[in-house]
């Protein structure tokens, strides 16, 4: 790996590495500067939403895990906590969630010796179902429902939400990220992306938005990306008590393959860096309804 790529890992973070859910109907979403897929045009998809009665883990894997474990919590570091993926019903959406929780301290990163780190997230991998996973030139639509705290605090390093990640070859960061900063300006929500490869790899800030429109409402993000050296990415989150558009970002001709990849795949929850401990506290985000949709 060279300089910049370490220098760029510290600012971004490092994420290492045809089934539906059951009497779950999607219903596409209207966001402004985004395709709607229809019917005739949606090849295959996913759809995870809480239950409330489901073992949390296996309903996960049900859907996203294929053949293994989807989930990248720090239980092995804080059993005593209980599992740091729960459901709980929503009085707003009137149905059940799922809270990804961290915490300052004991959590890490799935218990490697890395100290600088914690995630508690879930992801689609190389056993997972055709269906979650995206190849060159694909075009896939994904959506979802997150809430953030209304003291919800990020750090100034990184405090990711999702990713849109090669699952190989030249994977080291992500082609996209979703992220929470704290700013002395103001805290932001922010989406990253980084194209090329090694030496040529750059970071560059598609959009931003206040986080403070953000705290303590539901929103719904829709996100539609065409995989290719030369492709397309669009974005769009959408407060649900309102339905006011927070951000909405649209760009052709953007890289979105790594090198020597052959699947790229989505990750949710909560990653965050230790370098600020002090910004930081014990945190609790709300997700339900992700939906992976291949478009042709």
């Amino acid at each position: 790996m060279n300089f910049l790529s370490l220098i760029l890992l510290s600012f971004i973070g490092f994420s290492c590495s045809k089934e539906k859910s059951d009497n779950v109907v999607q219903v596409p979403v209207v966001v402004p500067g985004i395709e709607i897929p229809t019917a005739t045009n949606q090849v295959k998809g996913s759809i995870l939403s809480a239950d409330g009665k489901t073992d949390t883990y296996k309903l996960i894997n049900k859907v996203f895990g294929g053949t293994g474990d989807v989930t990248e919590t720090p239980d092995c570091a804080h059993a005593a906590a209980g599992p740091h993926i729960t459901q709980v019903y929503d009085e707003f959406l009137k149905t059940h969630v799922f809270v990804f929780t961290i915490h300052v301290t004991p959590d890490n990163d799935r218990c490697l010796p890395t100290t600088d780190r914690q995630r508690n997230e879930i992801k689609t991998y190389n056993q997972s179902p055709d269906s979650t996973l995206a190849s060159l030139n694909e075009k896939v639509k994904y959506t979802w429902k997150f809430k953030l705290d209304k003291d919800f605090k990020p750090s100034p390093n990184f405090t990711h939400i999702h990713q849109l990640k090669a699952l190989d070859g030249d994977d080291d960061l992500p082609l996209i990220t979703l992220t929470a900063r704290f700013r002395t300006s103001g805290n932001r929500i922010e989406v990253i992306h980084t194209g090329g490869t090694g030496k040529n790899t750059s970071l560059n800030y598609l959009a931003t938005a206040n986080l403070s429109d953000f705290l303590d409402q539901w929103v719904e993000v829709t996100e539609v990306a065409t995989y290719s050296f030369t492709g397309k990415y669009e974005i769009s989150i959408k407060r649900l008590s309102d339905s006011k558009v927070l951000l909405s970002y649209s760009k052709d001709g953007i890289d979105m393959w790594r090198d020597g990849t052959t699947l790229s795949r989505p990750k949710w929850g909560i990653y965050r860096s230790l370098l600020s401990p002090t910004y930081l506290r014990d945190e609790s985000i709300r997700f339900n309804d992700f939906s992976i949709t291949e478009i042709k």
